[in-house]
């Protein structure tokens, strides 16, 4: 069931500092979450400007009040069918820092947004180490709310595993 997106936005904007707070999305038949504190806002899709030379799940850059931001399809990131996107595909903007510690904002291209739950560290389960869709260095945890099982990510390594080195590549920066 997914909520209204104002009302998880005012969620997402309240938020005290508490990092048991995810908010979950769907991708397919399963939904994951990322930590909402690492999430700065949540968008309708737009068309992206493509950028030569990507690879295939990087949509391309939208301009976000004056800031260049990439846009990564998940769906194609993780070799999932793809999907035409409609009203109710959405991007949600994160930040990811890199190795070196610096702050990078990107948009992640999701099929919807579900809730905002709060998982507590020890109901948290470590994620096995299997070869799936998903590489496990970008699993968190897994986490069981109200009988469905919730894959939690790690923005950081999701993101800057090859995505932003291709980008700067690509625009040779």
């Amino acid at each position: 069931m997914e909520k209204n997106l104002d009302s998880i936005q005012e969620q997402i904007d309240q938020q005290n500092g508490d990092n048991d707070q995810v908010l979950s999305f769907i991708l397919g038949s399963e939904e994951y979450g990322v930590d909402i504190l690492r999430v700065q806002e949540i968008k309708g899709w737009e068309k992206t400007t493509p950028i030569p030379n990507t690879p295939k799940y990087v949509m391309g850059v939208i301009n976000l009040r004056g800031a260049v931001v990439p846009i990564i399809d998940l769906r194609i990131r993780f070799g999932l069918e793809e999907m035409t996107y409609d009203d109710t595909t959405v991007v949600i903007i994160v930040r990811s820092e890199d190795s070196a510690g610096a702050q990078k904002i990107i948009g992640l291209v999701v099929d919807g947004v579900s809730d905002v739950y709060a998982i507590q560290p020890k109901d948290l389960q470590v994620a096995p180490d299997m070869s799936g869709r998903v590489q496990s260095d970008y699993i968190r945890g897994l986490a069981t709310i109200n009988e469905k099982l919730i894959i939690i990510l790690h923005v950081d390594p999701l993101i800057n595993d090859g995505i932003l080195a291709s980008i700067k590549k690509a625009l040779n920066i």
